[in-house]
Parts: structure tokens; sequence; C-alpha cells
């Protein structure tokens, strides 16, 4: 099975493009809306934690984000809660997938929280800051307060850049990078099939 992550900026499309490569995909953010929707345990957890924010099940988003207004200092604490329910998703994902050719892993701090494996195939997603603000700014919940408290919890993107065993450049026209992605993939097929 080859192992393909992808990393970048906040909003630089990296759930659009893990999509492309028509393989199994593991998508982090999707992850924990299912689990704020679906998930009871962790809803008493965040109610216990934060119960003047906290109110109903399933755990609304402006309810978190509300959370992290009041207290930067708390998206920590949602992480220790929702992190480990993440995590074991993700191994039942690797598991169900473990015969596929190739899957794809799109997980905010792959490399921060030292997830990687040495033959992981590393993505590095190169948009243009200036592209990414200005679709990230469209969002219904941004917060640029938020949105930097995240930035500053990854690594540099010149340091994810240079950790990547490719670069595929997104400027957000889907027609080019369908047709990056499929050359892409191909690439990798071939290296792998050939080493």
């Amino acid at each position: 099975m080859i192992k393909i992550s992808l990393v970048g900026d906040i909003g630089s499309g990296k759930t659009y493009i893990s999509r492309l490569f028509k393989a199994p995909y593991f998508c982090a953010d999707i992850e924990v809306k299912k689990i704020y929707r679906n998930n009871r345990k962790c809803f008493f957890a965040l109610k216990k934690k934060f119960p003047k924010f906290i109110k109903t099940f399933p755990v609304k988003k402006k309810e978190l984000s509300n959370v992290i207004r009041n207290n930067i200092s708390d998206l920590k604490k949602i992480s220790l809660i929702v992190h480990p329910i993440v995590r074991k998703k993700l191994n039942v994902f690797l598991k169900k997938n473990k015969k596929k050719k190739i899957i794809v892993l799109d997980i905010p701090l792959y490399l921060e929280n030292k997830m990687n494996k040495k033959d992981d195939i590393i993505i590095f997603i190169k948009t243009k800051k200036s592209d990414v603000d200005k679709r990230l700014k469209k969002r219904k919940s941004f917060s640029n307060r938020i949105l930097n408290t995240l930035r500053k919890k990854q690594l540099p993107l010149n340091k994810k850049q240079t950790r990547s065993n490719y670069i595929l450049t997104n400027n957000f026209n889907s027609i080019n990078i369908k047709k990056k992605v499929k050359i892409l993939k191909d690439k990798i097929l071939n290296d792998r099939s050939s080493s």
C-alpha cells in the first residue's frame, strides 16, 4: 500500500485534491465534523469541559467557535478530547484499506504530530498566500485570530515543502489541477513499481 499524505497551508485545497486521486482517502476535518454530529461521548466530554458554551447535541460549530473566541488556549483542550477519536478512526481506515494500491491522507498537523512513516509519500500543496486568504475570508466561520493561531501550530510552509517528496502547485483551476494530479499519481505508481 502506498500511503500519500497531503500537506500545505490551511485552505490550500488538500481535501479537494485528495478526492482527485480516485483512491480511498481519509480527511481528518470531515471526520471531526462527523464526530461533532454523531458522537455523544465527545459531546458530553466537551459539555463537561465548557458548560457555558456547549449546550446541545449535535455540537454546533458556532458554539465551538465561541469557546475559542472566549479563550484561544481552549483550542488545545478541545483537541485533547477530539484527536484520540480521530486517531481511532484513522486506524480503522488504514486496516480497512491495507490491500489497496494507494490511499490518501489529508490530516492537518500530520508532520507536526510525527505521524509520518519512512515510506510515506508526502506531497506539498503549493499555493499563493493571497489566493488562500481570499478563499478563507469567504468561509462563514472565518476568524483571523483563530486562523493565525492555527497557522502558528503548524510547521513553517518552507519546512513542509523541504520535507515533501513532491510539490503540487494549486492555482485553484480545477481542469489544471485534475491533469496535474493524474500525472503525479502515474509518476508515483511508476516510481514505486520500479524501485
